[in-house]
């Protein structure tokens, strides 16, 4: 790419040209992939579970870098399609492993049969010659967009409370002197808890950040929002909202309606993270005696069948 304005802005400009016409040429505008049932991104996700033995849906949402709810929801729909099967993981039983139904391994034969027509038609056409240059400007393509720019982050649900989390909890302590501190009996203990957990970020393969979601018993259908922490060295990689994504989606999924947080006013970048995903002003909620700043946000409708009101606090300790 060029160094210059003028040049960046042409490339950019080719790479968008060349994206406009291969998304046409393969037919990927079209509602339905390869004039099928299903979704482009369907299709994909039963081609990667067909693909891949011991599958979960957290690592297919890794690899495929899609939104953990959006994920969900369309796994939900192959599974209600009888296409997908949902088991839980022997390893753990919080995971999912994934597998298709005899129907979804034949929904799949019949894509891939589909498409190998698709670009055999498109390879017919051309040359020995133009198709060796197509098959070898493809790899090039392939190979340098493949290319690790940077440590990828990679976002994983504990079930122990193991020495990684527990040393970045340490560091988060000391970096804003809390007083309050947990003990590893008392994040195992969270752990252990329904509608709570806790979420460590690799950069590359080292521990860099994580968060706490502790049920609060005092609040229905509420969690609690702890220990957000990345290390000075790993920020600026969005790694603090790829934290909050995972329990957000974790606590939704599990039927909480409000996600509630505290902190001081000398936290101003967290405080402004928080804010710019919704969290809004609330008030006291614990007897923390750091606490300045009280937050909570919405992370899910009330359910047609719930009749209750937005949540009325009461003070428990923190």
């Amino acid at each position: 790419m060029g160094t210059g304005t003028a040049t960046e802005e042409e490339d950019i400009r080719a790479v968008r040209e060349f994206n406009r016409f291969y998304t046409a040429r393969l037919g990927l505008l079209r509602k339905r992939h390869l004039d099928s049932e299903f979704s482009l991104t369907e299709a994909r996700i039963m081609y990667e579970i067909g693909a891949n033995r011991e599958l979960t849906a957290s690592s297919l949402c890794h690899s495929l870098d899609l939104n953990g709810g959006y994920l969900s929801r369309c796994l939900a729909l192959l599974s209600k399609r009888k296409l997908v099967w949902q088991m839980p993981s022997k390893r753990d039983r919080r995971e999912k492993l994934l597998t298709l139904s005899p129907a979804g391994e034949g929904a799949v034969a019949w894509l891939n049969e589909q498409s190998a027509k698709q670009i055999r038609i498109l390879l017919s056409n051309i040359s020995s010659a133009e198709r060796e240059a197509l098959l070898e400007s493809l790899s090039k393509i392939h190979a340098i967009l493949s290319e690790p720019k940077e440590p990828s982050v990679r976002i994983v649900r504990l079930s122990m409370a193991t020495a990684e989390v527990l040393g970045l909890l340490e560091e988060y302590y000391d970096a804003v002197a809390v007083m309050q501190r947990d003990t590893p009996a008392t994040i195992q203990k969270i752990l252990d808890a329904p509608h709570s957990g806790a979420w460590l970020a690799y950069l590359g393969e080292k521990p860099v950040g994580c968060v706490v979601l502790k049920a609060l018993d005092s609040i229905p259908l509420s969690g609690e929002c702890k220990r957000l922490y990345v290390q000075p060295a790993a920020r600026g990689h969005r790694i603090a909202n790829k934290l909050l994504d995972a329990q957000e989606d974790f606590a939704r999924s599990n039927g909480l309606r409000w996600i509630y947080l505290d902190s001081f006013d000398d936290l101003k970048v967290a405080i402004t993270i928080y804010r710019r995903r919704g969290y809004v002003s609330c008030d006291r909620y614990n007897d923390n005696p750091q606490a300045t700043v009280f937050l909570r946000k919405e992370i899910a409708p009330p359910s047609r069948s719930s009749s209750l009101p937005a949540p009325q606090l009461r003070m428990h300790r923190h």
